[in-house]
């Protein structure tokens, strides 16, 4: 039941980031491996038409996120969306056999999910401003291996999901850090002048 809760609400939390790469690893872990049997109704995800709908809609995500200003719309339109995927993915797990009330897990994924999302969204401006966008991409590729590896962990060693995930989100904490301090020497790296 611990190890049902930790993998649901990890592998949520990593929705808050990226909401179709956290769903894509849960669907392919439904798919092809036994250590996820998703109960239905959300065992839909990892059926050819569900993997094929986030395939689809995985791209949008992936590079509006790597724009700058487009990230901003993108971040707006996906405060409600990453939150919700993760309570679906909270759910999702904990309806296997030995799991949490599904509308437990649901509401704790929720949260976590729209906390990680409002951490992102509060942050990725203020990277912006100080890079004159040159570290968003940057930033959001070191989001996206955080979610990778976090969603990863979570499902697979669901009691490693606690320490991962505290790495994990220090190590994007420190990175969103060091662009917002050290925009103008990307900047320089890059060949870009700072705007003035």
């Amino acid at each position: 039941m611990i190890a049902s809760l930790l993998s649901g609400v990890g592998a949520a939390s990593n929705a808050g980031l990226n909401s179709t790469l956290a769903l894509i690893i849960l669907a392919l872990a439904d798919r092809l491996t036994t250590r996820i049997d998703l109960a239905s109704p959300y065992s839909w995800i990892s059926s050819t038409a569900g993997i094929v709908v986030i395939l689809l809609l995985m791209p949008i995500e992936l590079i509006a996120d790597k724009l700058p200003g487009i990230d901003a719309l993108s971040d707006r339109v996906h405060t409600v969306i990453r939150p919700l995927v993760g309570g679906f993915i909270a759910m999702a797990i904990a309806s296997q056999p030995g799991g949490i009330n599904v509308w437990v897990a649901g509401v704790l994924g929720l949260a976590v999910a729209a906390g990680v999302h409002w951490y992102k969204m509060k942050s990725r401006p203020v990277v912006t401003a100080a890079s004159n966008g040159v570290a968003n991409p940057f930033l959001s590729i070191a989001e996206d291996l955080a979610v990778i590896a976090g969603t990863v962990v979570s499902i697979f060693v669901p009691w490693g999901a606690i320490p991962v995930m505290a790495i994990l989100l220090w190590l994007v904490y420190r990175f969103t850090e060091r662009m917002k301090r050290g925009g103008f020497r990307i900047e320089a790296l890059l060949g870009v002048k700072p705007k003035v």
